[in-house]
């Protein structure tokens, strides 16, 4: 039976254009920061929490735009689609690992396409608008 989990993700650029990409501890695939909903929490309130928890960042909810919402195949779990609602925003500084994280990447969005290791979110929706976002 197909498990199906609702999660927040968040798409940060940097300055040079570059996203961050995040690999949790024990998996294999990059993703966005992002996670899970606490019981009673929104999605907004959820990725506010998130990037917190994974990143030590603070966001406000006037700092985060919303992109959109997202339906596909989880990266991590085998037999378990996700629903993703999706935000994005700009961040300028120096971060490291927090909580499960195990690995963060700066990368340009086009670079990242081509990598085999990326989260079919990201592949297929967080990418294609972080690059068509960078030609305007």
């Amino acid at each position: 039976m197909k498990k199906n989990l609702t999660i927040s993700a968040a798409c940060l650029i940097n300055n040079h254009g570059e996203i961050l990409l995040v690999r949790k501890r024990g998996t294999t695939m990059f993703m966005q920061p992002g996670g899970k909903p606490e019981p009673g929490e929104s999605a907004l309130q959820t990725i506010i929490r998130e990037i917190r928890e994974e990143l030590g960042l603070s966001f406000t909810a006037d700092e985060l735009r919303f992109d959109g919402e997202w339906t596909g195949p989880a990266a991590n779990e085998d037999d378990t689609s996700i629903r993703a609602t999706l935000y994005s925003a700009a961040f300028h500084g120096e971060l490291a690992p927090l909580a499960e994280l195990e690995e963060l990447l700066w990368i340009d969005p086009q670079a990242a396409l081509e990598r085999e290791d990326i989260a079919p979110l990201l592949r297929d929706h967080v990418l294609p608008l972080a690059i068509e976002r960078s030609k305007k």
